[in-house]
């Protein structure tokens, strides 16, 4: 994911969860995410987010419209996604999507659509798309 921000102009990357972070908690830098990533992990800002909840609160007390990507009944199919200046996408992560809470918080749920038999992306894969497409 960190490429796929480079490439399309990212200003940071939020990390929730346990998804591992580009410095651990010892401060070393983890191998494996800046290979993966040609060293975008190195030039991309990012952020540990201990609290999505208390992250979306932030970014929207800012103006930020917090757009989650999940397939749900109350979801819009990305192509309609309105053009907000400033927004910020939540990913979920591969197993069970998005978090109830930040998906009850969020001003907007975009899907992507599928067209196959499977249901879900890669949430890398996903991310990918979600951030091309808001540059066209």
């Amino acid at each position: 994911m960190f490429r796929s921000a480079d490439g399309s102009g990212v200003d940071k990357i939020y990390i929730s969860g346990y998804t591992p972070r580009p410095i651990d908690r010892f401060g070393r830098t983890q191998g494996e995410i800046e290979k993966t990533s040609l060293g975008a992990s190195l030039t991309v800002p990012w952020e540990d987010a201990p609290s999505i909840v208390e992250l979306i609160k932030k970014l929207q007390s800012e103006g930020i419209k917090i757009v989650a990507v999940e397939q749900m009944e109350n979801s819009i199919p990305l192509s309609s996604l309105p053009d907000y200046e400033k927004k910020a996408f939540i990913v979920g992560n591969e197993v069970e999507g998005v978090a109830k809470e930040a998906l009850e918080l969020a001003d907007v749920i975009v899907e992507i659509p599928m067209l196959g038999q499977k249901e879900s992306l890669n949430v890398s894969v996903a991310a990918g798309i979600i951030l091309y497409h808001d540059l066209v």
